[in-house]
């Protein structure tokens, strides 16, 4: 059977006190469960994750960012995903911390949850089993991998490349290191809704 193809972008924003977004989602997918920001790319456009990423940050945040404002942090596709489409999506973490908590909209509501307290969230299968124990380890890196959603409602992980901050990009040789983001990011605060 052959299903869509979705390409996605996903924006890991934090606070002051390293506190990551996440958005309550009130439609699908993932109806009800927490997870970072972020939408489809608009493909008949021609447009690029960077973009996407960009777009979505002003359309849900409020914020008006460049692609220099933003680390690709992970590259994650999945085979089959609740049994209706495939999905290939770019997480960022968005280098400025947030000064504000972002307004609730059709999309959901907001909050900034410590590290320690995700595990207590109702959070996408595929987000707790895997994404979120790999963004940590690889924030300020990164890392690329495949997931094939079972129709059992198991999961088959491959980590396909894994460059974790610190221990460089193994490709050091052919003169590209990797790129840590900076210890002290700028600060950037959501204009309201509606703002240009």
């Amino acid at each position: 059977m052959s299903l869509p193809y979705k390409i996605a972008t996903l924006l890991y924003c934090f606070n002051s006190r390293d506190e990551v977004l996440l958005l309550e989602r009130a439609q699908e997918p993932n109806l009800g469960l927490w997870s970072p920001c972020g939408g489809k790319l608009h493909t008949g456009e021609g447009e690029s994750p960077y973009a996407c990423a960009c777009r979505e940050a002003q359309e849900e945040l409020g914020m008006t960012l460049t692609p220099s404002d933003l680390h690709l942090t992970g590259l994650v596709s999945e085979h089959g995903y609740q049994g209706q489409s495939h999905w290939l999506m770019f997480l960022f973490e968005v280098k400025a911390r947030l000064t504000a908590l972002p307004e609730a909209h059709r999309e959901g509501r907001f909050e900034f949850f410590a590290r320690e307290d995700l595990a207590g969230l109702k959070l996408p299968q595929t987000d707790s089993e895997r994404i979120w124990p790999w963004f940590w380890e690889h924030r300020g890196g990164f890392f690329a991998a495949h997931c094939h959603c079972r129709e059992d409602g198991t999961n088959e992980w491959l980590l396909e490349e894994s460059l974790a901050e610190g221990r460089g990009s193994g490709v050091e040789g052919r003169g590209v290191g990797s790129l840590p983001l900076d210890p002290r990011p700028s600060t950037l605060s959501p204009s309201p809704a509606g703002s240009p």
